[in-house]
């Protein structure tokens, strides 16, 4: 049986938007994502079959809608009105996973490539040098099927940024050193950049007015200003 068999409004919603993965999708749509394989890097464990099915289900739905590409092979995905609303309802899940949730850094939910495909994507570009700037992320700690990442390079420019698995040949300009479980609570603003740095789960070499600038040059987490809620024990 598929659906809840309920006029209830929320049941409704359901059947469309709490099906497995479908949710994160609409994260990754909304957030800019066009192309499929697009889509797929901020979901790196979803399948490409289950993502192609997920995709056919929502625009079957209404919820986005495709058109094949000028050029080459596949589609081009945008939301529709009835996505973005929904957009509301992700800010509002984010805000509590951020707020309450208890599972945020267990080591199995730490994934490198996404981390860097959100870093990525949240880079403020009017900050940066009139030139190209190349940074190197070398991790420690991180989950053993994170190990094809554990190194990579972000290449900032103002017209756009991009992550290499393999070294693009540029002169390096700063070295990030970091356990993957500081840089994401830095990312999702748990610890600042010079807390992270004082615990020793973080360095940064490098040029000093680099260094210095580094961290304003990320603009974090879209929920990173959520306050955490702090649990007092009674006793």
């Amino acid at each position: 049986m598929k659906g809840y068999r309920q006029f209830c409004p929320i049941a409704v919603a359901c059947e469309t938007f709490a099906e497995r993965w479908t949710p994160l999708i609409l994260r990754e749509v909304l957030a800019g994502g066009r192309r499929f394989n697009e889509i797929r890097n901020g979901l790196p464990l979803i399948s490409r079959t289950l993502l192609g099915q997920r995709l056919r289900e929502l625009e079957d739905a209404g919820i986005i809608e495709s058109q094949a590409l000028a050029r080459g092979r596949g589609r081009e995905y945008r939301p529709t009105r009835a996505a973005e609303e929904f957009a509301e309802v992700l800010d509002r899940l984010g805000a509590w996973g951020q707020r309450w949730g208890t599972t945020q850094f267990d080591p199995d939910n730490l994934d490198l490539k996404l981390l860097m495909w959100n870093v990525r994507r949240r880079i403020a570009f009017d900050r940066l040098p009139d030139r190209r700037v190349v940074v190197r992320f070398d991790f420690r700690a991180f989950p053993a099927r994170c190990r094809g990442f554990r190194t990579c390079w972000l290449i900032l420019e103002r017209e756009g940024s991009d992550v290499c698995m393999k070294d693009p040949g540029y002169e390096i300009d700063l070295v990030v050193t970091a356990d993957a479980g500081a840089m994401a609570r830095v990312w999702t603003g748990h610890l600042t950049f010079p807390q992270a740095v004082r615990s020793g789960g973080l360095r940064i070499e490098g040029p000093s007015a680099l260094v210095r600038l580094f961290p304003t040059w990320l603009l974090l987490s879209h929920f990173a200003h959520v306050e955490r809620k702090r649990t007092v024990s009674v006793g």
